[in-house]
């Protein structure tokens, strides 16, 4: 097993370098259920941020790398039942690292995960953060 960087995998998804894609898809077309390659948690992350903040990918698009990756039986990717049923919590307001956030904690054993993000905090997993009132008169 070999481990797989963001750059690569952004280079196999987006095909934009015409060396380096040709290198990636070169690799990744080499690799199989016997010989996989290994997709971290950050690397997804990663992934998520680039195709979305660099390449302007819809949501719904980048959910479908991410579920493609999932089922590539040439990829083992780390905590895939969370990856998983973070796809599953996907809406338009809810990221994939927000999903996935909420899932690893809840895995982790955590009762729920704190945040200031109010998009986030509408998953079952999640609670707004409190914030202390204002008690100046």
């Amino acid at each position: 097993m070999i481990g797989l960087d963001t750059n690569v995998l952004v280079r196999y998804v987006t095909q934009d370098d015409p060396e380096q894609s040709q290198h990636a898809t070169r690799l990744l077309e080499s690799l199989d259920a016997e010989n996989q390659g290994f997709v971290s948690i950050v690397v997804l992350v990663e992934l998520h941020w680039v195709l979305r903040r660099a390449y302007h990918v819809s949501r719904v698009d980048v959910a479908d790398v991410v579920r493609k990756l999932l089922n590539a039986e040439e990829l083992s990717l780390q905590e895939p039942e969370a990856v998983h049923r973070a796809l599953a919590q996907l809406t338009e307001r809810i990221d994939f690292p927000d999903a996935l956030i909420s899932e690893l904690g809840t895995m982790a054993g955590c009762t729920h995960t704190v945040t200031f993000d109010n998009k986030a905090a509408t998953l079952p997993a999640m609670m707004l953060m409190p914030t202390p009132t204002d008690t100046t008169p």
